[in-house]
């Protein structure tokens, strides 16, 4: 399950403007690259939609099935708001609403139930 946290209004290369649902998914342990020891991060996505501004906000806190994955993407630069450092990544998190289960995982395919 993932959790509406908010939205943000976008602008078009148009002008016109569109809403994205910022998305949180659970949370999860992880251990640091730089220092080995554990830390929790929940990972985070945006969904864009058709909603208006009063549709997205009344949508705030509603659980929606699935989850967030790390998809491979093209190399690009981050700065982390924290601390200001540049890092380099090459992978983002994306919404799936139909996330493959442990069987599809480790068998290679889906399960029909």
């Amino acid at each position: 399950m993932v959790t509406i946290t908010g939205f943000q209004k976008k602008k078009k290369t148009d002008g016109s403007t569109f809403n994205v649902l910022n998305l949180l998914g659970g949370v999860e342990a992880v251990k640091s690259s730089t220092n080995g020891k554990p830390y929790l991060h929940a990972r985070k996505a945006n969904l864009v939609c058709g909603l208006n501004d009063a549709e997205c906000l009344a949508l705030v806190n509603t659980k929606l099935p699935g989850a967030i994955e790390k998809q491979e993407c093209p190399e690009y630069e981050y700065s982390i708001p924290a601390t200001g450092e540049v890092i380099r990544l090459s992978h983002t998190y994306v919404y799936n609403p139909e996330p493959s289960t442990m069987e599809e995982v480790v068998m290679g395919e889906k399960v029909s139930v």
